[in-house]
């Protein structure tokens, strides 16, 4: 057994207290230091989680100790901050999206595989006892061969409740960027990769105010669609339709369905760990006086929900164990050319085929338990 992996997190927002909690929990991993660009804030969460080394992104990049960066910055920095830990030879884990455009993004997995490093993107939701669940009941035929799906994502927007939302309707966000990952990483983890979209959005309004906090009565500028729908083809030869909207008064979100050819399959919540599994079989024949009602089949699911963090758990035992990383850059490539081919789409109206595709995406082995000690 070699010693834990030496983990430094860059990045001491809101998240990064999930993460901390959860990563100072795991024996196989073990946070060696953090930073942030106020070292002061680096060294509260340090004190508050007991971690020996605080500082700047400089610092934690400089630590001997860091094996692997946890990269918990805003988006618009995650290429170059991701692309300064590789060339430091460390391994990277990124927060989502994994990057905001393409050719940056791709520079970074090929510069991670000439070092010799692994690249990691969230969500890493899809590890999560809920989705894992639900995989293996697809995979064992609970609903035949699947053939359509159909997520929805509707709310009033997080101008509603966040006291900071302008980044959230600003280039590089939206309800495509920001909760697109969630449902597109589920998707293709199941079903293999996308091959074209088609999409169209539309923003209610060009300005938004802010309902909370200390700013509250303030404007902003919306800059992407705040509502958009894609079409998805995947390669394997299945469709899908999607609704990712900051603009409904109804608030209906999670909702993940898989179509088969024996049966449909509801999934958990893609941005949570855990939730709902349950399928039905087709009724048969109708008739008069029949009832329509079907009967729900419960699907327990087999796991511990632990939360943000299992994704670098699983680098680091997949490291340890030479066997791809459930949560890849690659993965995250392909998710976000998926995102990045939507908006194009939106924009002029085209369906677009998507370039990049993934290897399929390993299930977790039986009895994944986040706090034994496998290293």
């Amino acid at each position: 057994m070699s010693a834990p992996l030496g983990v430094g997190i860059v990045g001491m927002g809101v998240i990064s207290d999930t993460y901390l909690q959860n990563l100072t929990s795991f024996p196989d991993v073990k946070v060696v230091a953090v930073g942030d660009l106020l070292p002061e804030r680096a060294q509260a969460q340090a004190e508050k989680y007991g971690v020996a080394s605080w500082g700047t992104t400089d610092d934690v990049l400089a630590d001997d100790a860091v094996e692997l960066v946890v990269n918990l910055t805003i988006p618009q920095a995650h290429i170059e901050v991701s692309s300064r830990a590789v060339a430091a030879g460390k391994h990277v884990w990124s927060e989502k999206p994994l990057g905001l455009d393409l050719a940056g993004t791709k520079e970074l997995l090929r510069a991670a595989e000439v070092a010799g490093v692994r690249i990691g993107s969230a969500p890493d939701t899809i590890l999560g006892p809920g989705f894992q669940t639900a995989k293996r009941a697809i995979r064992d035929g609970v609903i035949g061969r699947p053939l359509f799906v159909n997520t929805v994502f509707q709310t009033q927007g997080p101008d509603m409740w966040h006291p900071e939302p302008a980044f959230l309707f600003a280039n590089g966000a939206g309800p495509l960027l920001d909760m697109g990952p969630y449902y597109f990483s589920a998707l293709v983890s199941l079903l293999g990769p996308i091959a074209g979209v088609a999409a169209r959005g539309s923003r209610s309004r060009t300005e938004r105010e802010i309902r909370t906090g200390p700013r509250a009565g303030e404007t902003f500028t919306v800059e992407v669609p705040s509502t958009v729908q894609v079409l998805t083809t995947f390669e394997a030869g299945q469709h899908g339709t999607h609704l990712l909207s900051f603009d409904s008064a109804l608030e209906r979100h999670g909702i993940v369905e898989i179509h088969g050819t024996e049966g449909s399959i509801v999934l958990p919540d893609p941005n949570q760990f855990d939730g709902r599994i349950a399928y039905v079989k087709p009724l048969g024949v109708l008739r008069d006086g029949m009832s329509f009602e079907q009967e729900w089949i419960e699907i327990e699911s087999q796991g511990t929900v632990v939360g943000r963090g299992l994704g670098v758990l699983d680098m680091a035992r997949a490291i340890a164990e030479d066997r791809p990383h459930v949560a890849s850059g690659e993965l995250g490539y392909h998710v976000l050319d998926v995102m990045l081919s939507a908006q194009a789409s939106a924009s002029t109206g085209q369906y677009l085929e998507i370039e990049s595709t993934v290897a399929p995406v390993p299930l977790l082995a039986d009895g994944f338990d986040p706090f034994a000690t496998t290293r």
